[in-house]
């Protein structure tokens, strides 16, 4: 070991070693400042968030570590009880396969590393630990805002993360069950979400909604916590010319000059110019902040 992780044994600190494809801290977000234009950022799948961190007894708002694709690698330098709920994982310690299960509460002991593998589907997985990440809060949240680029910066090897001391009770739960165990798809193998049409329907083709509601659309590369870029049948223009900036919501599908829509998730912007054909519905944001690259979407009106 190094003279730095020497110097942290004896603390309550998380140690990155291999922080995966992007692994960041999240929590539920920083609401009341898009008219400054900071967004909402906070978890991409927020029941996911929650889940974990009813597992370990913290608040559910508490900071916890969100991977992309797993990969991550972390050493922890004081016994801990953690949980692991999203997209579901292998789980290993000190190199050898665990009788820990995703959605369930389990201890790591002091000094042991974590590996957390790459999920066979979905896109997020969530860490929590008990007392949460500690990291310093920026407007309320511990959340990293990839797109502003406020919080703390996205997790790299070497990076020391404090365990706080926030806590609930216990719960009396050895396994959760979860949806991610089973996502829910249509016959074709696509994601279903739910969508309230508008609010810009009057800058589109007469049948461009039927059309969106009709086609299975392909989640391509270009997607990440602000948006993704879906690839299917184009949504034509009734009407040219530019629309102006108005507000922008989690879960709305805006089109670009392409016609193909754009899915905006947890660091968008909060402003855009290109119209809104559709928003998804509540309910179903966490199902979209899933959505991993090459799988399909379906969207109904409901």
């Amino acid at each position: 070991m190094n003279g730095d992780v020497n110097r942290v044994a004896d603390r309550a600190v998380i140690e990155v070693e291999l922080p995966g494809p992007r692994a960041t801290v999240q929590d539920l977000g920083r609401p009341g400042f898009a008219a400054l234009g900071v967004g909402l950022s906070g978890a991409a799948d927020r029941s996911a968030l929650r889940l974990a961190n009813r597992l370990v007894g913290n608040p559910e708002a508490a900071a916890c570590i969100e991977l992309t694709l797993g990969g991550l690698g972390a050493r922890f330098h004081a016994t801990a009880l953690i949980a692991v709920a999203g997209a579901p994982c292998p789980i290993t310690i000190d190199g050898r396969p665990s009788n820990a299960a995703m959605n369930a509460p389990f201890y790591v002991p002091a000094g042991a590393l974590v590996r957390i593998g790459t999920p066979p589907r979905q896109l997020f997985s969530y860490l929590a630990v008990r007392g949460g990440i500690d990291v310093p809060p920026v407007l309320g949240s511990r959340s990293t805002d990839t797109l502003a680029g406020i919080g703390p910066a996205v997790l790299a090897s070497g990076t020391e993360l404090p365990i706080g001391h926030e806590t609930d009770v216990l719960p009396n739960v050895d396994l959760a069950v979860s949806r991610h165990m089973h996502p829910p798809t249509d016959r074709f193998g696509a994601v279903p979400l739910r969508i309230l049409a508008g609010p810009r329907t009057d800058w589109f083709a007469p049948d461009a909604l039927s059309l969106l509601m009709s086609s299975a659309y392909t989640v391509t590369a270009e997607t990440d916590r602000i948006g993704a870029r879906l690839d299917g049948p184009e949504l034509r223009r009734a009407r040219g010319g530019e629309l102006r900036p108005e507000g922008m919501v989690r879960g709305a599908l805006q089109v670009p000059p392409s016609g193909r829509p754009i899915l905006f998730l947890a660091d968008h912007p909060v402003t855009g110019g290109y119209p809104v054909i559709a928003v998804v519905r509540a309910a179903d944001l966490d199902l979209a902040g899933q959505l991993r690259p090459g799988g399909l979407v379906r969207f109904r009106l409901n």
